[in-house]
């Protein structure tokens, strides 16, 4: 039996991310004052690639964060950045869960995690905002847009963040890691996806800027206020690092460029007015306005580079799928729409 928590949905935890309780309540009433042992602790339930608790008690609601079970690439999962960018950014006007702390001994629950403060709120994977109004559409695309330009405003040095990831060059070393994983990946020639890992190195506008970066940032990935029509926290900081801001920008605006009907919620083709979600174009001004920018030039070359990356991820979901390894069952069916969406960048990238 599962539960919704605000759209998150519930659910006992998993046996293969099953918690020590005795072991996690001591340590964290040890460490959160006032906190009490006696809670109930349940799995947040989806696709996070780090396993995510809430614990309810007495003494409130919290999250927990941690890697998962089994042997790890070095540098996957990394939950000690995701804490170290979330609690860097509570300094900010970056609406973030408040950070409560940071466990790396591995001999408490087996793997690294972390505890964060529960947001109350709503999360809604859908682009398209169901069961709200039109004005509150408009609302909280504007709310989003605005946190993102305030995100790619904030000094990472100031912040201590100078070492969180290497700041030149980030959009051709993206463009040179997915080509290796999607020519490692690719079970099927596909020649308009070699055409587009040939186009994206020469065609790159050379804009060498540098932020924090979210690296998925999208209304899934947001806890909106109960109540009003407005961002109260960004979550799922697993892919932040320092790069570019308009690669960034380029994967929030690309549900403008798809079709209806793609794995990522694609926008192109509804009806933006009478729903109330605001254009790319108005969009990309409240953005600029919040992050200080006079004028951003060469968008679209983000967007085509934000469409590839998303294309090689899913020609990888595509492989394990049709090799049985995916924990998705909807893998292969996933997996195939990288194809959609290469055509989709192509259209764009023709025109450039």
């Amino acid at each position: 039996m599962t539960s919704e928590h605000s759209g998150r949905e519930l659910g006992p935890c998993l046996e293969a991310h099953r918690l020590d309780e005795r072991a996690l309540t001591q340590y964290l009433g040890a460490l959160i004052p006032g906190f009490e042992p006696d809670c109930n602790i349940r799995q947040f339930l989806g696709g996070q690639s780090n396993p995510t608790f809430l614990i309810e008690s007495a003494s409130g609601s919290y999250v927990l964060r941690k890697k998962p079970p089994g042997r790890l690439l070095p540098s996957a999962h990394a939950v000690d950045r995701e804490f170290r960018v979330i609690t860097a950014l509570s300094a900010t006007g970056v609406p973030v869960p408040r950070t409560l702390v940071l466990c790396e001994d591995e001999n408490v629950l087996g793997q690294v995690f972390y505890v964060m403060e529960y947001v109350p709120g709503r999360v809604i994977e859908d682009g398209r905002l169901p069961n709200c109004t039109a004005a509150q559409r408009t609302a909280m695309y504007h709310s989003m847009a605005e946190v993102f330009g305030c995100l790619h405003s904030v000094d990472y040095r100031q912040l201590g963040l100078d070492d969180f990831g290497r700041p030149h060059e980030y959009v051709a070393r993206q463009v040179a890691r997915w080509s290796k994983q999607y020519q490692a990946s690719k079970i099927e020639d596909f020649a308009l996806m070699d055409r587009l890992i040939e186009w994206l190195p020469g065609h790159d506008p050379q804009q060498d800027q540098s932020s924090i970066v979210h690296g998925d940032f999208r209304p899934g990935n947001m806890i909106f206020h109960e109540r009003e029509p407005r961002v109260s926290a960004v979550l799922d900081w697993e892919l932040s690092t320092i790069g570019h801001p308009l690669a960034d920008l380029g994967y929030f605006l690309m549900p403008f460029r798809l079709d209806t009907g793609t794995s990522v919620n694609g926008l192109r083709g509804l009806d933006l007015k009478a729903l109330g979600i605001p254009t790319e174009q108005e969009l990309l001004e409240k953005y600029a306005r919040s992050a200080g920018f006079d004028q951003i030039t060469g968008i679209d070359y983000y967007i085509v580079f934000a469409m590839f990356r998303l294309a090689a991820i899913l020609a990888g979901v595509l492989k394990r799928g049709v090799e049985g390894n995916a924990a998705d069952p909807r893998a292969i069916e996933r997996g195939r729409v990288y194809r959609q969406i290469t055509e989709a960048a192509w259209d764009i990238a023709g025109s450039l």
